[in-house]
């Protein structure tokens, strides 16, 4: 239980960062919401230039994130090593990446539909950049244990993110109002994702110089044989990455092309906004996903490795369920997050979420094969949801428009979750508690089902039904798998 409880804690110091900076980040939403009007796309905009930019990333950073916990080694000495061979590869695609995207900027901006806005591009492009880059110093924070350090920079983005949105948002509008003249030779209010993008793009340089003390492990290293054995490994990690956020953007890159014009835009920017609200889910993912890697690579040759998975796995459900109650439980109050123009689109919410528990599990699956240097086996199991996720979107867009995007990823990520299950069940088996797990998933279903039937129309009487469910599910859970009398801080008080 002290490795679970190590895993438990690094959870919540990167979930800190995660959940608390998406938070603050849910207070952009609505001035982006308020300031951005449905009407007039711009939403859509960022919607679709961010879904590039999360594309890119993953084909930037190559899979060397999980590479470089695969094959750093602190006992043996080798970290700084494989450190800086990480940093050759992604510092070398950045590289020519940029140059390919400055030298067709032009061209490129038409065919994506940003021919009058060439300066999106150009300016995503370098963030991007930067991001991949700076996976790997984040990567070596992790492998050192120094969440802190981690957490505080990732906070540090998010803080400094926030404080020139509200200047820019808020603060220039004012004094443009006032003085027109002066203020719009550095404000235009009839362009307002251009300075989203130039806000992100100040952010994400600044945090860059924060990481010259672990830059300086970096030495240039010619080991062919090691770039090798790290290539063999990440290419299908890469192609693992391609298809898992294709199924988390493909339709906000898609829709324009499926629904084109300003229509297209108008809807994009509804269903960008309403997935907003589906972040809680997405916050848990990311802060799990940062504590587990190190977790299971650093208990690998343990001899209860397995069961550690599996109670980490049943965990992991029992919280994301709860997290979906939360959101659904609360969505009369949750809402106001976005402006009213766009609650049209929070009838896709439940469906978006439950595709992230899927991805969720989906991510405990796929350890076996990351373990087992079968990695390709990833790569089949996502583009398999993703074949089915560009299907969906293709064929059903056109007629349902965004609640289309939602059915496609509960069904890619459903689809990729059940295969990962059984053909590890035959590769490398763990024995989950499933009648458990189950029983947890009953009892959600349960609930889920009480609070869309009941007949209240008075929102204070149905968050106080909601509150009583959620109460019980919680309370089932402290009965059957958190006995409070367990927790440390609870049996002092009582001794």
């Amino acid at each position: 239980m002290s490795k679970l409880g190590s895993l438990f804690k690094d959870t919540v110091i990167y979930g800190m960062s995660s959940i608390v900076g998406r938070f603050l980040n849910y207070l952009l939403v609505p001035l982006y919401t308020a300031k951005m009007s449905v009407e007039s796309g711009e939403y859509g905009i960022v919607t679709n230039i961010y879904a590039w930019t999360a594309f890119i990333l993953v084909v930037l950073i190559f899979g060397m994130e999980t590479t470089f916990f695969r094959f750093a080694d602190k006992t043996s000495g080798n970290v700084g090593k494989v450190f800086s061979m990480s940093l050759q590869v992604v510092g070398t695609l950045c590289t020519i990446f940029l140059i390919v995207v400055f030298a067709g900027i032009n061209p490129l901006a038409e065919t994506l539909g940003y021919a009058a806005h060439p300066e999106f591009i150009t300016m995503m492009a370098v963030v991007v950049a930067l991001d991949a880059l700076q996976s790997i110093p984040f990567g070596l924070l992790r492998l050192q244990g120094r969440a802190i350090k981690f957490a505080s920079l990732k906070m540090l983005n998010i803080l400094t993110n926030i404080a020139l949105n509200l200047f820019v948002f808020l603060l220039l509008p004012t004094l443009y109002d006032k003085n027109p003249e002066l203020i719009g030779n550095i404000y235009n209010p009839s362009n307002q994702s251009y300075y989203v993008f130039l806000i992100n793009l100040l952010c994400t340089s600044f945090i860059t110089f924060f990481f010259l003390p672990e830059l300086r492990l970096f030495r240039p290293t010619g080991d062919i044989q090691l770039l090798k054995k790290m290539l063999t490994y990440s290419w299908p990690l890469l192609l693992l990455g391609i298809a898992g956020i294709l199924n988390l953007n493909a339709d906000k890159i898609l829709y324009p092309q499926l629904v084109p014009g300003q229509q297209g835009k108008m809807e994009l920017s509804i269903y960008g906004a309403a997935v907003k609200i589906a972040a809680i889910m997405a916050m848990l993912m990311q802060a799990f996903r940062y504590a587990y890697e190190p977790f299971v690579f650093g208990n690998r040759d343990k001899e209860d490795s397995k069961q550690l998975y599996a109670k980490a796995m049943k965990y992991f459900i029992i919280i994301a369920l709860m997290a979906f109650l939360c959101v659904v439980f609360y969505m009369d109050l949750i809402k106001y997050i976005i402006s009213p123009g766009y609650w049209s689109g929070l009838k896709v919410v439940p469906y978006v979420m439950a595709a992230e528990i899927f991805m969720g599990i989906y991510f405990n699956l796929s350890f076996w094969y990351k373990l087992n240097d079968e990695t390709w086996w990833g790569a089949i199991f996502s583009f398999s949801g993703c074949a089915l996720l560009f299907a969906i979107n293709i064929i059903f867009v056109p007629q349902y428009g965004y609640m289309a995007c939602a059915w496609a990823s509960f069904t890619a990520y459903f689809a990729s979750m059940i295969l990962s299950y059984f053909v590890g069940r035959m590769r490398n088996p763990i024995e989950y508690d499933l009648k458990s797990i189950f029983g947890y998933v009953l009892l959600f279903g349960a609930l889920y089902t009480i609070s869309i039937l009941l007949p209240f129309e008075s929102t204070i009487l149905r968050i106080a039904c909601n509150t009583l469910l959620l109460a019980t599910y919680v309370a089932y859970f402290i009965k059957k798998d958190l006995p409070l009398k367990n927790i440390p801080f609870v049996k002092r008080l009582v001794k």
